[in-house]
């Protein structure tokens, strides 16, 4: 048995998410099937993290196992996106240890939430239009408040099948870029609706609905019914996920 890393980009407007789930299309189901009907045989692609309903990747790591010993990466990819839909690309294929693994073995994830103030039909799919004033110096500061913790209890979607809570959040800041206002945050793990949960409770901030302090003792209640509604997930993208020196990716 082989062990493969795919790197892949997905737009998640027509998933249900990154995992199979009963009644819905997810990105696993189809890449499983895709793979399988290539390789010939039954193939369960194991992803790096479990976005949600809507959201998307522009950068994606996951692995797969198979009997073949070796695929001809170049070639796999150019047939495989041929099969697969319009929305999901894969770029890479590389042959790794059979001890690493796409999810367990990742040090670190990143994500990016899209904002704009202004009316754009373009961005309507892909950013969250928010047409209220909102002081984007003061949810920075809110979100360096992040650093000073590791239990993101409040901002966990509730009855998840984790053993902890805790996350080592590693950069977390609101910049302008291209007329967006784009959220990036990066931490070694997240917890299932994390980062609209944060986005959410930082725009109450911004809308000055919350203050600083409001927000530290949202953390602290470790209850997620005293933090803001999530942010919705169209707007939200995995772009990086980190790994150590020793695994090889792309």
């Amino acid at each position: 048995m082989s062990r493969f890393f795919l790197e892949l980009a997905y737009n998640g407007k027509n998933y249900h998410g990154w995992q199979i789930q009963p009644n819905a299309i997810s990105v696993q189901e189809v890449l499983n099937d895709c793979i399988g009907k290539m390789l010939r045989e039954e193939i369960n692609v194991v992803g790096c993290g479990r976005t949600d309903t809507g959201v998307h990747a522009t950068y994606f790591v996951a692995h797969f196992d198979c009997d073949k010993k070796k695929i001809d990466g170049k070639q796999f990819c150019h047939k495989l996106n041929r099969f697969l839909p319009k929305d999901i690309a894969v770029y890479s294929l590389t042959k790794v240890d059979e001890e690493a693994h796409s999810r367990f073995s990742a040090i670190s994830r990143t994500y990016e939430y899209h904002l704009v103030n202004n009316k754009n039909p373009f961005l309507q799919d892909s950013a969250y239009y928010l047409d209220v004033p909102l002081d984007f110096d003061l949810m920075n500061k809110a979100a360096e408040i992040l650093f000073e913790y590791i239990d993101f209890t409040s901002f966990s979607k509730l009855h998840t099948d984790v053993k902890t809570n805790n996350c080592k959040i590693m950069y977390a800041k609101w910049e302008q870029k291209d007329g967006k206002w784009i959220f990036t945050i990066k931490a070694d793990r997240f917890l299932r609706n994390m980062v609209r949960a944060i986005v959410g409770t930082l725009l109450e901030v911004g809308r000055g609905k919350m203050t600083l302090e409001g927000f530290r003792g949202i953390i602290e209640a470790g209850d997620r019914g005293v933090a803001g509604t999530s942010a919705p997930g169209h707007a939200l993208y995995l772009v990086g996920v980190g790994y150590e020196d020793g695994i090889v990716v792309g």
